[in-house]
């Protein structure tokens, strides 16, 4: 039998992190023995555990001891300088390299904890000029310093607040029976009392977005400067122009809700126009495209990141089609960010969530449940709101509206 000492520090009982850390205990056979457990006084005091965890041996012990890792747990026989191994070669790690959750992390480094910049998931950790930073596997260089093992980490996972608000515990469960309105009218407070402070908020947006005839409440949101960056895919982009010239989107007229002879082809046709311009922003100064998403962006200096998919068509100019480079485009976006609106988009809420930080508040709207739980499955901590994006962002709106008028 292999055996050592954790500690545990926070909030633990109420948010639920001491019973996910009994939890992987048993799920991963182990045995764990409370040493000493004191319990906060107040709602702001800590509370505090220190416990033994038993592996069958060394191996079985390090596998629970990573997991803890991941709940905040602090090896305390192991509180001791990071273990550092050179990269073999540009993208290649060194064996058993530890592997980032999304949650802030804490490095030793000369007897000093040091937070990781750039926090996110499955993710490595190198060492830079002194500092830890969390890096894809393949901007890592040959001979840079890589954390390896579970030594000299500690991580931090978010807590319930002690304010009543609507991220007060982010991770939440996600149910078409919570009161939608209330929600958004909390969410509308948050984001007027982000715009107050200068802070930054993105939205993800999908193209049920204006397939749902809510691209005017978008595009307003943009206008009143809600919205600093805007991450989204060629069809959001081309729809809204299609929507712009032509009043369709996919050739049906989005007011009467008939479907144009040839309507089809409304999109490849603003995609030409889009070409002929040379690119969006070109279009716009070029009084092609008069109204809109795309038009609020160019007019407001919103930083706009298109990506491209195997499914485009055109794509427009603007469509960042190279993986690799779109991911780098997208996270440069992120950088800071306050708030984070995913709007009935699966791929593109999933791919934001994983370069998410657990730290920036997350809400993802969707009709399908399905979306956010496989959003949160993968251990993006966000708010699930089940809606019609067609109905959630005119109200969305109209609350803000209600709070601007009444300051």
């Amino acid at each position: 039998m292999s055996e050592a000492e954790i500690e545990l520090t926070g909030h633990i009982i109420d948010s639920m992190i001491l019973p996910k850390v009994f939890g992987a205990v048993y799920d991963l056979n182990g045995e764990f023995e409370v040493l000493e457990f004191r319990i906060g006084k107040t709602k702001n005091d800590y509370s505090y555990t220190r416990m033994r965890i038993i592996g069958k041996n060394r191996n079985h012990l390090d596998t629970i001891l990573a997991e803890l890792q991941k709940l905040g747990a602090v090896v305390t026989e192991k509180a001791v300088d990071a273990e550092l191994v050179p990269a073999l070669a540009d993208g290649v790690l060194p064996d058993d390299f530890y592997s980032t959750t999304n949650h802030p992390t804490f490095i030793m480094i000369n007897g000093e904890w040091v937070k990781a910049e750039n926090q996110e998931m499955d993710k490595v950790i190198v060492i830079r000029d002194g500092k830890p930073y969390s890096i894809p596997m393949r901007k890592v260089k040959k001979g840079e310093l890589v954390v390896i093992g579970n030594k000299g980490i500690k991580v931090t996972l978010p807590e319930r607040s002690r304010e009543k608000e609507v991220f007060s515990f982010m991770s939440s469960t996600t149910s078409s029976e919570k009161p939608t309105l209330s929600l958004t009218r909390m969410i509308a407070k948050e984001m007027f009392e982000l715009r107050k402070k200068g802070g930054k908020i993105v939205v993800v947006p999908g193209p049920a977005v204006i397939h749902a005839g809510a691209a005017p409440a978008l595009s307003e949101l943009i206008r009143m400067g809600y919205v600093q960056a805007l991450l989204s895919g060629n069809a959001v982009a081309v729809h809204d122009v299609e929507n712009s010239m032509y009043g369709t989107s996919l050739g049906m007229d989005l007011k009467t809700l008939e479907n144009y002879e040839g309507g089809h082809r409304h999109h490849l046709r603003a995609i030409n126009v889009i070409r002929k311009a040379g690119s969006l922003r070109e279009a716009v100064e070029m009084g092609v495209i008069k109204s809109g998403i795309i038009y609020e962006c160019v007019r407001n200096n919103v930083d706009l990141v298109l990506t491209g998919s195997i499914r485009d068509d055109g794509p427009v100019p603007d469509v960042i089609t190279d993986v690799m480079e779109a991911q780098d485009a997208m996270r440069k976006a992120l950088k800071n960010a306050d708030l984070v609106l995913m709007l009935a988009t699966t791929l593109h809420s999933i791919a934001v969530g994983n370069m998410l930080p657990s730290t920036v508040k997350t809400i993802c709207v969707d009709i399908n449940p399905a979306v956010v739980t496989k959003l949160t499955d993968r251990g993006t901590y966000a708010i699930g709101i089940i809606s019609d994006i067609g109905a959630f962002l005119p109200r969305l709106l109209q609350e803000l509206w209600q709070i601007e008028g009444t300051v």
